[in-house]
């Protein structure tokens, strides 16, 4: 039996790495030529400190007070020269990927699938053959390179990867570089390079209630990571509320209704900010914040959306007086020519 091992790398890089239970998680990483910093292997040093945010492990009593306390270990921080996984874990690493000789993956595709979901969305499948072997912690997201230039953009995963096949949803930016391409020269088959998974907006491990907030195309990672908690379920609520302009922008209704009715505890609603919409959700997402959401801060908040909406959101819950237990967010702004 072997583990999957994610190593979140201070600069946004995640390498997954093959685990066995009676190797320690260091010496897994080495073998497959990442070195995790340390100096003794012995428990001792501390160097190779880390912390584990997800997964069961064994830490075994073969280290030292010195290299890790007691209150650090009750914390989640771990020496990877000690740790044995016992189930997949995610291990944040506070260390570069250069420094630790590793960078993040490249692949290739080809493109299976444009459509068009609004005048502002746009929907991208690949697939390939290496494909199958990307591994990604559902929210976060490659550099797409856009065919017939050097230039890549940053987009998140929509969906989790399935027999080599992985979807996403692209803002259409009138004279944007992947826009122009993917409206006006994308056909199936066309090859197309991926490089990641890279970034720190991710699911971690559910332990309290969930509130979602997306605007936009910023509802891609939260598809992904919907479809994961759809395989594992969920025993504390989740609720996503889904902000756009206009009532045109709204996508991936069906799929919402369809993720809702397989996961019993999630509910989701959707606004839209025109005052002259005919949806019966009007207004931005901090308008539709009901005090249950927040749970009196014992709740983990997971925000994605434009860089106006995440400092709104950030002064609507300080202006509430509450302290999420966690608070996940995700910038993103639309890239031109």
């Amino acid at each position: 039996m072997t583990y999957k091992i994610a190593l979140n790398f201070e600069d946004g890089v995640t390498r997954f790495i093959d685990s066995n239970p009676s190797e320690t998680v260091a010496d897994a990483a080495y073998r497959q030529g990442i070195n995790i910093p340390l100096d003794c292997r012995d428990g001792a040093c501390g160097t190779c400190k880390c912390f584990a945010e997800a997964g069961q492990y064994d830490m075994g009593q073969e280290y030292i007070e010195d290299a890790l306390t007691e209150d650090e270990a009750a914390q989640g921080y771990v020496l990877t020269c000690q740790m044995r996984a016992e189930s997949d874990c995610v291990v944040r690493v506070p260390a570069s990927s250069d420094v630790c000789r590793t960078q993040q993956a490249s692949y290739s595709g080809a493109i299976t699938a444009v459509e068009q979901l609004s005048d502002s969305t746009i929907a991208l499948k690949i697939k390939g053959e290496a494909l199958s072997k990307l591994a990604f912690l559902p929210g976060q997201y490659v550099n797409l390179q856009v065919p017939g230039s050097d230039q890549t953009r940053a987009y998140s995963f929509s969906s989790l990867q399935r027999d080599g096949e992985v979807s996403f949803l692209i803002r259409n930016v009138p004279g944007g570089l992947m826009s122009s391409f993917l409206t006006g020269l994308a056909k199936a088959g066309d090859s197309m390079n991926l490089a990641g998974p890279l970034g720190s907006f991710y699911l971690r491990e559910i332990r309290r209630p969930l509130l979602l907030l997306a605007g936009g195309t910023g509802l891609a990672p939260f598809t992904a990571m919907l479809e994961k908690i759809a395989e594992h379920g969920s025993a504390h609520p989740l609720h996503l509320i889904y902000g756009v302009t206009n009532d045109l922008d709204l996508v991936e209704m069906d799929r919402l209704q369809a993720l809702a009715a397989s996961i019993p505890n999630f509910t989701f609603s959707a606004c839209v900010a025109n005052p002259d919409s005919q949806h019966p959700l009007k207004g931005y997402v901090t308008q539709h914040i009901e005090p249950a959401h927040l749970n009196e801060g014992d709740v983990d908040v997971y925000l994605c959306g434009p860089p106006p909406m995440v400092e709104a959101v950030s002064q609507y819950i300080r202006d509430k007086g509450i302290t999420p237990a966690n608070f996940y967010y995700e910038k993103f702004a639309a890239s031109a020519a």
